[in-house]
């Protein structure tokens, strides 16, 4: 299904044709001025010095063209050459009809279907997610979602670092926390234990402390190295005590990806890149792609299009270390080798950017991908605290994720248990389902390349451009449905009809922007457009509510077009908060 600016462009064509000057001329917009128009072509003026024409002869005769079509309600010619369009309100009602009887309200790709690896995770074993990784989440779940919504064949990763020193130090501070477990005696020669030797906050207190030893303790650190260096050399303890530290890892990380309504895929990590790598630098040194460097192994990635200077791909350093970019490109050999995708979307902070610019041109040269494979970097801001400077807790550290999410869905509870009429268990539901609602929304509807300042008041407001009003906005229609089904109305016999005031149009037009909105999304990788359509929708629905008498409206069929009108309404913000990441409670 075209959208309507399509739609209006088709029509413009043929009139332009019709009239003798190029179709190229005919392009439709949405006008600038709404207060005189709702769309507005200004091909006249562009096609004038091309024909030799005053703009407003070309605009009148293209005008005349189209004036006894059915399509405009209103076109007209305005000096020096504008022409001005309302719609028709039986071409806009036949126009949501046909959104309402379609499964994606119109929506139609007309790309061929993509395989899609999103990798949006980025957590660490043996960590809590924090605020950190908020964005990351966020952001990548709603991308996989749109991507998915258009028809792709998406695959998330969480893409965990469950590799390096930092496994090396937890294995060490356990060792000397617990001597007697049988991964520390070497005569031991038995299976060992399938219980993890730890909890999860046991784990989560042994990485911090081990840290800290490392600093202060060279012996220590020693110690570590050589750990992680007999688990990257497949030592059955320390490959023993690492499958705990995964497992148990895993089971927190997807227990606090669910709460943030967070899914993946995939549940890979470097680990798992791990063996590609050694045969891969080498092809990379027979290929005469890489080099030596001071006894480093580099790839040279400056492009004569550059601005500015590029240092080399650093892959394998002196010592025979591999690096993140080494495991990133393994993990593309890997991926390859399993997904063979059309393209690959990585969400990270944006002061990554040089890092994933290196991995993708070492990857294009080295062949890992094919010269044509989409790899885009999706660099995001950071979430801020009033002060403008990254968030942290009041004593300076780094929130829980788990804690942020607790004290936005108890903003919530409070701020809605004077007015409630639910029980405590049905209050404490909904909250959270709202609490994540003001999370999420307050993220996305910031364009995601900038920082944003976390205001937990703002977010948790149920007015203005927030996630409380939206869901509440989906809520009061959920409402007026239930009035008029116990008065005995019948939604499946509503269907929609012409606009019967100004009010209603605006709400019309502003759904009928979704086509039109989805495919933005998809192409710019945008969210925040979704948020802006949403916000747009939902504040129409106000102007109607306001205006519009709906329930008590005493001609039957005038009140089962405003009910049906509003059942698309309600299905269109579903569906674009479903793909926020965003579920809506029954009731607030």
């Amino acid at each position: 299904m075209k959208t309507i600016i399509e739609m209006l462009s088709d029509e413009f064509k043929s009139a332009f044709a019709e009239c003798g000057y190029d179709e190229s001329y005919a392009r439709v917009t949405v006008s600038n001025r709404p207060d005189l128009c709702e769309f507005q072509c200004n091909g006249a003026m562009a096609a004038a010095k091309a024909y030799g024409k005053a703009p407003f002869m070309i605009a009148d005769e293209v005008v005349a063209k189209l004036a006894a079509s059915e399509t405009f309600e209103k076109i007209e010619s305005v000096k020096p050459g504008f022409i001005n369009i309302t719609l028709g309100s039986e071409y806009l009602k036949k126009y949501l009809a046909g959104m309402k009887s379609d499964e994606k309200y119109g929506y139609s790709n007309t790309e061929k279907p993509k395989t899609v690896i999103v990798d949006y995770g980025g957590a660490n074993a043996a960590k809590p997610l924090h605020v950190g990784h908020l964005r990351s989440a966020v952001i990548g779940e709603s991308i996989k979602r749109i991507q998915k919504f258009v028809g792709n064949n998406v695959i998330g990763d969480v893409h965990l670092g469950d590799w390096g020193l930092q496994m090396g130090l937890i294995i060490e501070e356990l060792r000397d926390r617990k001597p007697e477990l049988v991964y520390f005696d070497e005569n031991y020669s038995g299976e060992y234990p399938a219980e993890p030797p730890f909890t999860i906050a046991e784990l989560e207190e042994i990485y911090p402390a081990a840290s800290a030893k490392s600093k202060e303790d060279d012996t220590f650190m020693e110690r570590a190295h050589l750990s992680t260096v007999k688990l990257q050399n497949g030592d059955p303890a320390c490959t023993a005590i690492w499958k705990h530290i995964m497992a148990v890892s895993k089971a927190d990380l997807k227990k606090n990806y669910d709460n943030l309504n967070v899914s993946f895929d995939l549940w890979k990590g470097e680990s798992d890149a791990q063996p590609y790598i050694p045969a891969m630098i080498q092809k990379m040194l027979d290929d005469g792609i890489a080099y030596e460097s001071q006894g480093a192994i580099v790839v040279d990635i400056q492009e004569e299009s550059d601005t500015k200077e590029l240092p080399p791909c650093l892959v394998r350093k002196s010592d025979g270390a591999a690096l993140y970019a080494t495991s990133d490109l393994a993990t593309l050999v890997e991926r390859e080798k399993d997904y063979h995708p059309d393209a690959y979307i990585y969400l990270a902070d944006k002061r990554q950017e040089l890092h994933f610019t290196q991995v993708f041109r070492t990857a294009k040269k080295a062949g890992i991908v094919p010269a044509d494979a989409e790899m885009t970097f999706l660099g995001f801001g950071t979430m801020n605290g009033k002060d403008g400077k990254p968030f942290k807790t009041r004593s300076g550290g780094v929130m829980r994720l788990q804690y942020l999410i607790e004290d936005i869905n108890n903003a919530v509870y409070e701020k809605s248990v004077e007015n409630r009429s639910m029980d405590e268990e049905e209050a404490r539901k909904t909250a959270r389902i709202v609490g994540l609602a003001a999370l999420k929304y307050g993220d996305l509807s910031n364009q995601a390349s900038k920082d944003y300042i976390f205001d937990i008041d703002r977010f948790t407001s149920f007015e203005g451009n927030t996630g409380p009003y939206i869901l509440y906005t989906v809520v009061r229609i959920k409402s007026i449905f239930n009035k008029f089904e116990e008065n005995g109305g019948n939604l499946a016999e509503c269907n929609i009809d012409a606009a019967q005031n100004a009010s209603e149009k605006k709400l019309m037009l502003s759904i009928a922007k979704f086509n039109e909105v989805i495919d933005g999304a998809y192409k710019e990788k945008a969210p925040h457009k979704l948020c802006q359509f949403i916000y747009e929708v939902a504040d129409a629905f106000g102007g109607f509510y306001h205006d519009t008498m709906i329930l008590a409206e005493p001609d039957e069929n005038k009140k089962k077009g405003y009910i049906a009108l509003l059942a698309l309404t309600k299905d269109v913000l579903e569906c674009c908060l479903d793909l926020l990441g965003i579920e809506t409670p029954e009731r607030m």
